[in-house]
């Protein structure tokens, strides 16, 4: 590697999105902690799985966190983790780049109101460029586990078009993320306040996040953790507190909102497995594209193994985000082993059962909030209809219609709904196939 610095220009649609991050489009500005240490926690994950099958990864440096910094006087903000790092490759392809299906089709989503496009950043997934509402200059220095002490990698931007790379010497493996705060934002820059933002949105990170003890000589580097560090879902449901189900949902998801509902559940016996399943406010923007990355993300015996685990969900339920942890698939699983494993397919029987499930108890207890997810993602559920056989009973009690029962054109009337209503003697449904409700009526 020569040591000159390289200076590059962002992929066009990363530029678009940075003009839009660095102009305030997120009204909650802290959130970029979150992003950066669910980042690290991935990078963690994932070191932790390779060292499954080659523990002389780990070397010297066994302890696998995430170190939260700060710079009162210089104005920065670092967060460090101990991780499976990045090459310089890997830096230009996750840093410059937007790497992921419908591209064009999340910019021309785009409307300029700022409310909206947010939403859409948030199931876009660009958690990193969230670092740029708060900072003016963002630097990476990072080394991959695979690579030696001479081929580090430092990146450097300002968020404006281009950003640096060059080589550099670094020990350690892992990222390090700098955050040069702008002027009016340096109320980050503060223990209190970063230790709050931790317990408030990272708690659940199975990982200890560690700042240096309050009061003490930060050139001695005393760390503490400040986070439970455990992973929610292997917690009892009595001990989370609604507010922790969605901060985690917004750590796997990247998703700016609330969920609509979700549902956590253990299973023991012949098979033992955690669930915890959550269905998104609302609809990503990819989500007709049947190609995009969908699934949950998998663990074994608490051990991260891949993101977006297609096999345990049908197709129609892609819009299910969550997590799934079992006891009964080898560690060293890979995909071609989950398409032909029996277990796995007893899992996904159970699971897309809980899952349907779910949505049956928004619908009974909270029409409202289900009318919310019928607008969302109704069309996608007709789907399973004809994909699923083995659940389509289940599949029609959840599907809505427009109905001439009186004058509300909300699809909000179930097949119960119409039965219920039926006039003595009557054995046939007459119904009338339209793109809206006002067609059909004038069909």
């Amino acid at each position: 590697m020569t040591d000159k610095t390289q200076t590059l220009g962002f992929q066009a649609e990363v530029k678009q999105l940075l003009h839009l991050m660095i102009h305030s489009l997120y009204s909650n500005k802290e959130i970029f902690l979150r992003e950066l240490i669910s980042n690290a926690s991935d990078a963690l994950d994932k070191l932790r799985f390779e060292a499954l099958e080659q523990p002389e990864l780990l070397g010297q440096q066994a302890d696998l966190d995430i170190k939260v910094e700060y710079d009162t006087e210089a104005g920065t903000v670092t967060v460090r983790d101990s991780g499976i790092g990045m090459t310089r490759e890997e830096v230009i392809a996750n840093l410059g780049t937007i790497a992921k299906s419908g591209t064009s089709e999340f910019l021309q989503g785009l409307t300029g109101d700022r409310k909206k496009d947010a939403q859409l950043i948030g199931q876009f997934g660009v958690g990193f460029y969230s670092a740029f509402i708060v900072a003016d200059r963002v630097q990476v220095n990072t080394r991959s586990v695979h690579a030696g002490v001479d081929e580090g990698v430092s990146w450097e931007s300002d968020g404006e078009g281009e950003f640096s790379i060059a080589p550099v010497k670094r020990e350690q493996r892992g990222t390090e993320v700098i955050l040069h705060l702008k002027a009016d934002e340096k109320e980050f820059a503060n223990g209190f306040r970063l230790r709050s933002l931790v317990r408030k949105y990272s708690d659940h990170i199975a990982f200890p996040v560690m700042m240096v003890k309050e009061g003490k000589d930060k050139a001695k580097a005393e760390f503490e953790s400040v986070n439970s560090a455990t992973a929610l879902w292997t917690r009892s449901r009595s001990e989370i507190k609604d507010e922790e189900y969605n901060e985690f949902y917004k750590h796997i998801s990247h998703d700016v909102e609330q969920p609509l509902t979700w549902s956590h559940n253990r299973v023991e016996g012949k098979r033992e497995y955690t669930s915890l399943l959550y269905v998104p406010s609302r609809a990503p923007f990819d989500l007709w594209n049947r190609e995009s990355p969908r699934g949950l993300k998998l663990y074994v015996q608490r051990v991260f193994i891949m993101d977006n685990a297609e096999q345990f969900l049908p197709l129609y339920l892609r819009f299910i985000r969550g997590v799934l942890d079992s006891s009964d698939l080898p560690l060293n699983v890979s995909r071609e082993l989950l398409q032909s494993n029996p277990v796995v397919e007893s899992m996904r029987t159970a699971v897309t059962k809980r899952a349907l499930d779910m949505l049956a108890k928004l619908a009974r207890d909270d029409k409202e909030k289900y009318q919310d997810f019928w607008g969302e993602f109704g069309q996608v559920l007709k789907e399973g209809t004809v994909e699923d056989p083995a659940n389509s009973e289940a599949i029609s009690g959840l599907l809505r219609f427009a109905t001439t029962h009186g004058s509300d054109e909300t699809q909000d009337q179930s097949l119960a709904d119409y039965v219920s209503r039926m006039k003595e003697g009557q054995e046939h449904i007459y119904y009338v196939v339209a793109d809206s409700h006002h067609v059909a009526r004038n069909s």
